[in-house]
């Protein structure tokens, strides 16, 4: 491994052709004859040579190369394989990275003993199911805000408003379900988006038409009346 570092500068780095330039310290530039270009480490740890990539140039730039170089090679300084490190890093974050529809599957067969038959029905789940899990359930739970939850449900939200609603419900559930596991969500994105969503139409036009349907049987009785009293007039010839 070269003594020497920071070899190269940003325009050699722009500017060289193809071809394996080093900025020392095991830290290579691969430049290829198609244009891509990608970051290299050379280490050797326990006497085995390793090479690890460290980015495509395109996305990280010199700076950033060098500053992850200097933290593998910290590693090899502590005879800790950077490659493996970084692998069992990656796996870590992997099971600490919670999922809206792990979430969800949680949240429901917590409650399953409340529902009725154990929620066999679906009709607890179905609401996320069908609508939010398709396109949040890949997300991790403490990335949902109020934008996503209004972006998936803005096109039931008046078309099918009483299922729209049940879906904003079940969301909150998930969201408190998440936070008492400890995990760092928002727990007033389901009544922001609520706010983006505004009013539903729909709502307010059932409402009318239960007032209209409460108010039948007294218009049918006054109708009735009116007719019984027309027929009962004398018809004089």
């Amino acid at each position: 491994m070269s003594r020497k570092l920071n070899k190269l500068n940003a325009l050699a780095v722009k500017n060289s052709p193809a071809g394996k330039y080093s900025d020392g310290g095991g830290l290579w530039l691969h430049k290829r004859g198609d244009g891509g270009a990608q970051w290299v480490l050379r280490v050797t740890v326990h006497g085995r040579r390793r090479e690890m990539g460290l980015g495509a140039l395109a996305t990280v730039s010199l700076k950033e190369a060098r500053e992850a170089a200097d933290r593998y090679r910290a590693m090899v300084r502590e005879n800790i394989d950077p490659i493996k490190e970084r692998e069992r890093m990656k796996r870590e974050s992997l099971r600490n990275l919670h999922f809206l529809k792990d979430i969800a599957l949680d949240a429901f067969e917590s409650r399953k003993a409340s529902l009725r038959e154990d929620g066999k029905a679906g009709r607890w789940f179905s609401p996320l199911a069908i609508h939010v899990l398709p396109k949040l359930g890949n997300m991790p739970v403490s990335d949902i805000d109020q934008k996503d939850i209004r972006d998936v449900l803005l096109p039931i939200w008046h078309d099918k408003a009483e299922t729209a609603s049940k879906a904003l419900n079940r969301l909150s559930i998930c969201l408190k379900h998440a936070a008492a596991l400890g995990l760092d969500v928002d727990l007033q994105a389901t009544e922001k988006a609520r706010a983006l969503l505004g009013r539903q139409r729909h709502k307010a036009q059932n409402m009318r038409l239960f007032i209209i349907l409460c108010k039948l049987p007294l218009l049918l009785q006054v109708i009735f009346q009116t007719m019984i009293k027309m027929y009962r007039k004398p018809i004089h010839g």
